[in-house]
């Protein structure tokens, strides 16, 4: 009996919540569908898979860090969608009001000039069974959600108009058996291996927030395991570790803590992503993971260990408007009575 994974491509480059209509526009992965990639590596990596891509960009990224090299098949690529084809949905309902209006009474309703289900099927199938015919062992084809529904289709015999809920999310991926015929072994599934401070480096190289980020990230994990390590009570290390890690890999984003929790939640790691949420707004003085954080962030400016007023009067002159002051006050003195709170715990002074 052999397997065949059919895995969907990590998020695009596009603003995470946000819905595009992606057929073949070539648009490469975002920070978070390339660690989505880091993680179908984990689970999927040592299993010595033969490799097909579609060879748009999004797909080869994804699979790259499975290992080894992909074919690139062109009939993986996605469903071109015509005009539509790079839009997103808000633009697409203003442009053409009555088409769209009428897809929720006909799921399979394409625009003038773009591909149809039908015709994905016709030309996926056929490649699906070249694909297994051309190697021995276990396989993994790196595709599109149409181009997966309609393969998910066929093999369980759903009509293409009752197919939508055989769509699988982004770095998800759906197992075949193959013994003569398809048959389906299991639906969809995103991979979330234990979260280590070693995978969550890898994860922060994949955001690739730039390399000063990833340095300040670095340094901020260390801080924080001493604070932590030198408390008489104990506290979760490697979770802590792990969401110091990645407590900046949003940092390009508009309201970072907020947007890496929301990636971080996407992967599956939510109390990692509840910590990193906390780590630039604290008010309370409950010492745990979250304050620590908190805490190692306001001593570390760039790799640097620096006192708590040092790294806040680094920030002041970006500080331009009275909300903006307002706000860094009340975070210099949460971290002063955070400083003191913790000393006095430890009987010396651990933080400066």
């Amino acid at each position: 009996m052999r397997r065949i994974y059919l895995i969907r491509h990590g998020h695009p480059d596009f603003p995470f919540g946000a819905h595009m209509c992606l057929g073949r526009t070539d648009t490469p992965l975002g920070p978070l569908g390339r660690m989505q990639a880091v993680l179908l590596g984990e689970a999927l990596g040592g299993k010595g898979l033969a490799l097909f891509s579609s060879p748009l960009v999004r797909c080869r990224q994804t699979a790259k860090p499975l290992g080894g090299e992909a074919v690139l098949v062109p009939a993986l690529s996605e469903q071109d969608m015509g005009p539509w084809d790079g839009l997103d949905f808000q633009e697409i309902r203003q442009r053409w009001p009555e088409l769209y209006a009428r897809r929720g009474a006909e799921p399979l309703l394409v625009p003038p000039g773009a591909e149809t289900l039908a015709q994905v099927r016709a030309r996926v199938l056929p490649a699906v069974l070249r694909c297994i015919g051309s190697c021995g062992g276990d396989l993994a084809l790196v595709a599109h959600a149409s181009v997966i529904q309609a393969i998910l289709a066929a093999v369980c015999g759903v009509p293409l108009e009752e197919s939508r809920p055989l769509r699988i999310p982004y770095a998800a991926y759906a197992v075949l058996a193959y013994d003569e015929a398809l048959q389906l072994e299991h639906g969809a599934a995103r991979p979330c291996p234990p979260l280590t401070p070693e995978l969550a480096d890898r994860l922060l190289s994949a955001a690739a927030p730039g390399e000063r980020v990833e340095a300040h990230c670095r340094a901020v994990a260390e801080e924080a395991r001493r604070i932590a390590s030198a408390l008489p009570f104990p506290l979760d290390l490697c979770l802590l570790e792990s969401a110091a890690l990645l407590h900046d890999a949003a940092r390009k984003e508009k309201e970072h803590a907020r947007m890496g929790a929301s990636w971080l939640r996407e992967l599956g790691y939510e109390k990692a992503a509840a910590i990193v949420e906390q780590h630039h707004d604290r008010r309370d003085c409950v010492v745990d993971e979250a304050a620590v954080l908190f805490l190692a962030d306001k001593c570390v400016r760039e790799d640097r260990r620096v006192t708590i007023t040092e790294r806040f009067a680094a920030s002041e002159e970006r500080c331009r408007t009275p909300e903006a002051k307002a706000a860094r006050a009340e975070r210099l003195e949460a971290a002063l009575r955070l400083r003191d709170q913790i000393n006095t715990i430890c009987g010396i002074t651990l933080v400066e």
